[in-house]
């Protein structure tokens, strides 16, 4: 089940996965209503399996242990630190947007440590298979569900919308396009039925989407090393106007998941690096 979040109230910006007592990134506080909502009728939830600790998909973890006693996190060994202390994380987040942080992503609560299941990649957790796919992020993970066969992929395999064009967010600070494209082979190796997505939705044409996601990184990368940020930008964003076909709620919805200015940001800062190495 895909819950909406309805983030600022725009629709398919950012959306949180209900798979029977397990929630797949609750998204931000900010949202925390929605999904509560969405919840009400339900048991309660007894985990939730979060690809990585970006606070559009995971800020609401705190809060939500707050009002559930019984429920764990499920986290990659390298995020979980930030889940407990989470104020690294929050400065950081601060810095990018400043007196907009609690509009965006509302109250960020810690955790606490002996609630969290720190995961390596490997693992199976209830009908979960779990593997580390970095690349967007250095603390990324994955999970199959093996009953369905369904990927629940984070922004591993990219931000979609409708049947749009599939755009790698690259925000710093660890993007790194090699692991990525591990990562993106790891996915496609587990032969997923279908690709569940935070940004947005879920897609049954597997193959497609990730031969999209692959050239795309590879145009990102090449556009990085070519353009300014404006240029970047403005690139990108027509690629996406033009797959959208005229769906200005689609393109609004890229805009906001998506920030360019963070993501030629994250790129030329792993450029930086890759030159230096």
């Amino acid at each position: 089940m895909l819950v909406d979040l309805l983030h600022l109230g725009t629709p398919r910006v950012i959306g949180a996965w209900i798979v029977g007592d397990v929630i797949v990134d609750p998204g931000p506080a900010s949202c925390l209503p929605v999904l509560l909502d969405a919840l009400a009728d339900r048991p309660p939830p007894r985990a939730l399996a979060l690809t990585h600790i970006h606070l559009d998909h995971a800020g609401a973890s705190g809060s939500l242990l707050r009002r559930f006693p019984d429920l764990e996190v499920w986290v990659h060994e390298h995020g979980a630190p930030h889940l407990v202390d989470p104020s690294r994380l929050v400065a950081s987040a601060r810095r990018l947007y400043g007196d907009d942080m609690a509009r965006l992503w509302g109250e960020v609560v810690p955790v606490a440590a002996e609630r969290v299941r720190a995961l390596a990649g490997g693992e199976r957790v209830g009908p979960f298979r779990v593997a580390y796919t970095p690349g967007h992020a250095s603390h990324h993970v994955s999970y199959l569900h093996e009953d369905t066969g369904r990927a629940f992929t984070g922004d591993v395999t990219g931000v979609r919308v409708g049947g749009g064009y599939v755009l790698p967010p690259t925000p710093p600070p660890d993007v790194d396009l090699p692991a990525w494209r591990a990562s993106l082979r790891l996915v496609e190796a587990w032969q997923p039925t279908s690709l569940a997505i935070t940004h947005f939705d879920a897609y049954d044409d597997v193959a497609r989407h990730l031969a999209a996601m692959h050239a795309h990184l590879d145009d990102v990368e090449a556009m990085a090393r070519e353009l300014d940020e404006r240029d970047y930008a403005t690139t990108v964003r027509t690629r996406v106007a033009e797959a959208a076909d005229g769906d200005a709620a689609a393109a609004a919805s890229y805009a906001q998941a998506v920030p360019l200015d963070q993501s030629y940001q994250g790129l030329a800062r792993y450029l930086r690096g890759a030159a230096t190495a």
